[in-house]
């Protein structure tokens, strides 16, 4: 795995955007999405309130309750974007978090995977409009949230990047 495949820039979708530097074959890993490794009762301490995004983290819920801290220790894997269209799928190996593409990717293209962000809240129109979805899909879902029969198997974040991940 190597970073220099792909590159970090400005995003049509969302603030910043991963893109292949290079083309990209399915199946193939990309990267680990990296961060400091801390508890559920510690990213809640951490959570950022910005008014402006209060749901934005670049948090990425593990499957045994620990949580991944993009932000501390991070790398460029927390900037990929969400899609209900994506590209590239996170997969937790062990602990690990490995970003892997769901099919051939063009150089200059943007990545991208569903973050399915699982939250323990009932799924309100305002709730969805606070993890509002700008991908562009044909079949967008209009939020990052992951669909309600999807909630007990989406990888991913508890309203965090979840990443599964969740990075607006």
């Amino acid at each position: 795995m190597s970073e220099r495949r792909i590159v970090v820039r400005q995003s049509g979708v969302h603030g910043k955007g991963v893109f292949a530097a290079v083309p990209i074959a399915t199946g193939e890993r990309l990267i680990e999405y990296k961060g400091e490794r801390i508890s559920w009762k510690e990213a809640l301490r951490r959570h950022p309130h910005n008014p402006d995004e209060p749901n934005h983290t670049f948090y990425f819920a593990l499957d045994d309750g620990d949580v991944i801290d993009g932000k501390v220790k991070g790398n460029s894997a927390r900037w990929i974007n969400h899609s209900c269209a994506p590209n590239c799928e996170a997969e937790e190996i062990e602990g690990h978090v490995y970003i892997h593409a769901l099919r051939d990717i063009a150089e200059g293209e943007e990545l991208f995977y569903d973050y399915g962000l699982v939250i323990d809240a009932k799924q309100t129109k305002k709730l969805k409009r606070e993890y509002e979805c700008r991908c562009g899909a044909r079949k967008c879902r209009g939020t990052m949230l992951a669909p309600p029969d999807d909630d007990k198997s989406a990888k991913g974040a508890k309203a965090s990047k979840g990443k599964t991940k969740k990075k607006k």
